[in-house]
Parts: C-alpha cells; structure tokens; sequence
C-alpha cells in the first residue's frame, strides 16, 4: 500500500525498494521561522536503529525515492531519514516562500531540530552534497560525519536563471518535465543503462505531478542555485567521505579531488564502473563504504 498523497504513478511501482519507499513515505511538519513563519509539510521516510542517525538529501529535481537502494542497507545498522528539501520531491511548495539555497538550509536546519536533534551522518548527493555543506558550515553541532557522493560545490551553476522570465521560464519547465528528456538525463547518470528501467524513472518523476512543482522549479532555477563552495570548505570541521563515480558525465571526476584537497579532514573513495548515482548505481559498494567511515575505519 502506497502512502495516499502519492500520484497514480506509485501504483505501478515494481521494484522491492521503490514499493517499500511508497509504503514508509510520510509527510511531517516543519516549522519554518524567520523570512517565512509558517510550518511545511515535508516529505520523510524514516527507518532501522541505532547511532549516530543517518540524514539522506537527495540531488536536484529529484525525492527521497532517490535512496530506494541506499536506505535499506544503511537502515540495517544505524537510525536513517531521508528527506524532501524545500522546493522539492513530495514536500509542501506553499506560494510566498522564495525557493533558494538560504530557504533551503532553513528548512533543513529546522527539520534536523525537529525531528534528530544530535549530530548526525549527513549524506548528501549531487546538489544534496551542497545543502549538506552549508548545513555543516552553519551548524556544525547537527553534523558527526559528512559524506559527499558526485556532489555539487565546485561546478558554476547555469547562466539559464537569468533567462527565466515569462514565458520562457514555463516552456524551460516543460523541457525538463519531457519524459524522453529525463530518459536521457538518466542515462548520462549511469553507466550501465539497463538500470533504466520503467520502475526507476517513475521513481524519478513521480514528484512532477505534486503541486507547485513547476513554480518551485523556476523559482530555485531564477535563484542561481548553489555558488560555487570552494573558498568556504577549508572551514569544515567534521570528518568528511567524498565519494565518487570513476565515470561521472554529470559533474567533473577532477571536482572528486579538488573537494579532496579542500576539505581539511577527507578522505576520497572512487566507485569503479560507476556514473554520478552510485547510490543507485552501486547501492552495496556505496553503503559499504559508508559505513566503514562511519565506524571510524
């Protein structure tokens, strides 16, 4: 049984990991203080036991069901949520909320307050990677371990925000909901195309039918992203994981080193035979690693 907020897609789910993110979605309150006073509901999963908690942010125009693979391995051994960012998969898009990187790392900060409340392992891929880093910067206390996998940070954002006005910034929108465009953009994320399957891009676009999506879309574009963080992450202070796909198209392998180089307290793990979703790529080889930096190995 799918949660009931769910579009019609969910119904059609086939793999063991997308039905069970189905069944365990939940929408919480978050509180939202500050520019906006109002509370959200935010799109969660949580599940397993024991420390430190694992907290799961997912890449751009994407959802939790981007950890199908990835949270029950993890779950296996520690506490695990993962969550919609503001702007984002199954969570709320209430109007007069400026969908940006700040608002983005309030409502996270406010989730983590929420609902963990101790320092966490915090996993963030590809954009995720960046709200995970301002998180760690902003709030060190809320942040035990990092782990950064094909994160963004270093790539410049595209110069399309400038460009999204109307009604370009609706005819922007349809290209990215085309399904034979985000056919492709899954294929460029992995290497081994037979794992897109008609289960992993329903995962990948269920979240298009929640409302508000296209507002919230063109909002975060307009907004310029993420900047580019190199200057800021000397000042990391936890341990850090950067993981990486050996065969990235997405995001540039030679980022994997620069991150490595920057970040006071890091170590570089690559997945071989992989693209930008080892998560999903190589859930088994992904978790592992995880877990043995989690252990202090």
């Amino acid at each position: 049984m799918t949660a009931a907020f769910l579009p019609p897609g969910a119904r059609i789910l086939s793999e063991p990991g997308s039905l069970e993110m189905a069944r365990r979605l939940e929408l919480v309150s978050v509180r939202l203080e500050g520019r906006v006073n109002r509370t959200v509901a935010t799109g969660c999963v949580h599940s397993g036991a024991g420390e430190p908690p694992a907290l799961l942010l997912h890449g751009f125009d994407s959802s939790v069901f981007e950890f199908r693979r990835l949270l029950p391995l993890l779950a296996a051994r520690r506490e695990v949520w993962a969550m919609d960012l503001l702007g984002f998969g199954f969570t709320e898009r209430p109007a007069g909320i400026a969908y940006d990187p700040r608002a983005i790392g309030d409502h996270l900060a406010s989730f983590w307050e929420q609902y963990i409340g101790r320092p966490a392992l915090l996993v963030g891929a590809s954009m995720g990677g960046a709200a995970a880093i301002d998180l760690a910067l902003a709030r060190p206390e809320a942040v035990a371990k990092l782990v950064l996998i094909d994160s963004v940070g270093f790539a410049k954002p595209p110069a399309v925000g400038r460009w999204m006005v109307p009604p370009i910034d609706r005819f922007a929108a349809a290209f990215l909901r085309n399904p034979r465009v985000r056919r492709r953009v899954s294929l460029g994320a992995y290497t081994d195309p037979t794992l897109v399957t008609e289960d992993a891009q329903i995962c990948a676009a269920l979240h298009l039918a929640m409302p508000g999506w296209e507002q919230a879309i063109i909002a975060f574009t307009r907004s310029g992203g993420y900047a580019p963080l190199g200057e800021k992450l000397p000042a990391l202070s936890p341990p850090t994981l950067i993981l990486w796909g050996e065969d990235d198209r997405i995001l540039d392998p030679r980022d994997a080193h620069k991150f490595y180089k920057a970040i006071p307290d890091s170590r570089l793990v690559w997945i071989q035979n992989c693209g930008h979703v080892p998560h999903l790529e190589k859930p088994q080889v992904t978790a592992g690693a995880i877990e043995q930096f989690a252990g202090g190995d």
